[in-house]
């Protein structure tokens, strides 16, 4: 590119943190900017090397420094990972803005158990500033303030600095975001309701006036579902009648002192809620028994009606008013104002079960502390919003000594859809947020004020073919040993011709223990996840694996679809060299996954049911696996697809429309193949 044109591209885009755009990357900052301009939302279906990030911060800063409002930009992501990339590239931009254009200030928040030394699990207070002088606490909180504020930091850096002056780091943190341009979090910040009302405010944080930027967007769906989910158990309602006893108590030692009338009304409703949790205690535990008993054979789950549970209610409300002296609704079936009345119970209940504060709350500002009583009275509010719809579900299973019902919210778009259309505008981003309509549809993105595109890999084809085994499966009716050993012959021949490392993923940990556990692969270390590595142990991993490489040391590392190793993580300076996908991690059917698809076909029509929760899901965790090797433009490596299914129609019309498949039938054109790709096509460091 020629110096003039790279002038050019500082005066179109004065926070492009690159000095040379890279492919696309011009198309996507000026689409994306398009979109803010008119407070839209643009999705980017953008691959790995097109420099999204850097994109997407151009595009949002451009728009936020040109609003009359005090725009600020909420980097949304759910891994701690790319949290490091965006500070990289706001330090990039600041190097390269102009004289006399004001630096971007970046705030770098993680959870709180991550970034304070000691966090009491009862009362989420924490114990940082435990032994710091009362005198130094204050000059100790605004030297850190100053420092998060002087130069964008990362928030290890942060968490040092902290511990140095004794304070707390994510208090200290969260002071600085109100004079922040950005702040980086996780999505929980602006989609979990609990974490929203509490965090957002404390930070000074307007949604109205706040630009989203969120960064693996295709996991953005199932994250929303996750947040909304809450167990149900004899247990937790056991517990909520006793949190509802304590809460009536300091109410009433409150009034006592005050006769304040709000006091008053509040300790009426309160002591109402815990007269019904008293007597639906009881039905509650009699409806698990009921339900632990209607499994039928080896069963473990069913799917509960919306009613059997509300039903528990009402029939307290009914026996409490019979008890009381009041008429019950059976006494006066064709009273409407009864009716109505009994309408409003279950909005009452829920209302009060979410202000319920107990004595281990009172001091806690944790963002994500829950009581007994907010988890149930979660579980109404969406039966009552959503429960004469197929958006919500009810499932029990057998875990536990009672069993749990689980509540489900199967549409995200009924939470995101109102959130997106209350903010400035928004960017969704990610190599596999494919198809870009169908994370419209289901995100319920306003129709009128969205974009959306998927962008061509700058990659050439050559440099990361992908080949196909058409000799096994890992469908359910063709499992055998006999096809285990095809999948690891392909998988020894793909070993025995690459030069470097190679990361195998799988379905499940199951597939990936029976398939790989026993097995020993000439020549290479092998490597398996463990569910329980932390972000450290990811963190060393990724050490040893540029360590060994330096000194052509090999590795086989072992993950499963969806986990730790096969997304978020940056295995940059092409120290992968090849990635085998064994099988298409379908989802295992399940009284949810059944509920889902029959959600999908409600919402999207039947021939989108399908491809929207069973498909196109898998195919991107397929996608997001197969990303991993290939980081810039000077790597290269090559995709093993181990599963017939990958050319099937009902599959290859999932994947993006420029990626082209070769087919290989046994492990000795698996090797040839790869001996071929090697021998031609290098990295740019050994080229």
């Amino acid at each position: 590119m020629t110096e003039g044109v790279s002038q050019g591209n500082e005066q179109m885009f004065p926070f492009l943190a690159h000095e040379k755009p890279r492919p696309g990357q011009i198309e996507m900052i000026q689409e994306s900017t398009e979109a803010l301009r008119k407070n839209g939302h643009h999705l980017a279906a953008a691959p790995t090397g097109i420099g999204k990030t850097a994109a997407s911060l151009a595009a949002a800063l451009e728009i936020a420094r040109n609003s009359n409002s005090s725009c600020k930009i909420l980097f949304l992501t759910g891994r701690q990972s790319q949290h490091n990339i965006v500070i990289e590239t706001v330090r990039s931009i600041n190097s390269r803005l102009k004289e006399g254009q004001r630096p971007v200030k970046v705030a770098d928040i993680i959870g709180r158990e991550s970034m304070c030394r000691d966090v009491d699990v009862l009362s989420g207070k924490c114990f940082c500033e435990q032994g710091t002088p009362d005198s130094a606490k204050a000059s100790g909180r605004e030297e850190v303030r100053d420092f998060i504020l002087q130069f964008p930091r990362h928030v290890e850096e942060i968490i040092e600095k902290s511990r140095t002056w004794g304070v707390c780091p994510w208090s200290t943190c969260r002071s600085a975001v109100k004079d922040c341009d950005i702040l980086v979090c996780d999505y929980n910040h602006v989609f979990s309701e609990v974490v929203r009302e509490s965090s957002l405010s404390a930070m000074n944080i307007s949604l109205g006036q706040s630009i989203l930027i969120v960064d693996e967007a295709h996991n953005l769906p199932d994250r929303i579902r996750m947040s909304m989910e809450r167990v149900l158990t004899p247990a937790i309602v056991r517990n909520t009648e006793f949190e509802l006893q304590e809460y009536v108590e300091t109410l009433t030692e409150t009034y006592q002192k005050t006769t304040s009338t709000s006091t008053a009304i509040e300790l009426d409703v309160a002591t109402w809620a815990w007269e019904i949790m008293k007597i639906a205690r009881t039905k509650m535990e009699d409806l698990f028994r009921q339900l632990r008993s209607d499994l039928i054979g080896n069963d473990e789950e069913s799917f509960v009606e919306v009613d059997r549970l509300t039903d528990i209610f009402h029939r307290s409300c009914d026996e409490y008013e019979g008890l009381t002296g009041q008429k019950t609704l059976n006494q006066q079936p064709a009273d409407p104002e009864r009716a109505v009345q009994r309408n409003h119970r279950l909005p009452r209940l829920a209302d009060v079960l979410s202000r319920v504060v107990v004595e281990q709350d009172l001091e806690s500002d944790e963002d994500d502390k829950e009581t007994f009583s907010f988890r149930l009275g979660h579980v109404l509010k969406c039966i009552e919003s959503f429960g004469e719809t197929t958006a919500i579900t009810l499932v029990f299973s057998l875990r536990g000594r009672e069993g749990k019902i689980t509540s489900h919210l199967l549409d995200p778009g009924l939470v995101s859809g109102p959130l997106f259309s209350s903010v400035q505008g928004s960017i969704l981003m990610s190599g596999t947020l494919y198809p870009p309509q169908m994370y419209a549809d289901i995100l319920d993105l306003p129709k009128d004020r969205t974009t959306k595109t998927a962008y061509s890999s700058p990659f050439a084809g050559e440099r990361r073919p992908v080949l196909v085994a058409r000799d096994v499966t890992t469908k359910y009716t063709q499992r055998s040993p006999q096809m285990w050993d095809k999948i690891r012959n392909h998988i020894h021949a793909l070993i025995e011709k690459t030069p470097g490392h190679v990361a195998v993923f799988s379905p499940s940990y199951r597939m990936m223990e029976d398939i790989l556990g026993d097995v020993k692969f000439k020549g290479v270390e092998k490597i398996i996840e463990s569910r329980d590595w932390s972000k450290n142990d990811i963190d060393q991993l990724v050490v040893k694996l540029r360590e060994d490489k330096s000194e052509k040391k090999r590795i086989l590392l072992c993950g499963v679809f969806g986990a730790r190793l096969s997304e978020g993580i940056d295995y940059h300076g092409g120290i992968l060299d090849a990635v085998v996908c064994i099988g298409i991690p379908n989802p295992p059917p399940s009284v949810l996954s059944d509920s889902l698809k029959t959600y999908a076909a409600d919402r999207f029509g039947k021939n989108n049911a399908w491809r929207y929760t069973v498909t196109q899901p898998a195919i991107n965790a397929i996608l997001q696996a197969m990303g991993r090797p290939i980081r810039s433009i000077g790597d290269r490596a090559l995709i093993l697809l181990l599963d017939q299914r990958h050319t099937d129609r009902t599959y290859i019309s999932c994947y993006p429309g420029d990626l082209r498949m070769n087919s290989t039938n046994d492990p000795q054109t698996t090797s040839s193949f790869a001996r071929r790709f090697f021998s031609k096509v290098h990295t740019l460091e050994e080229v």
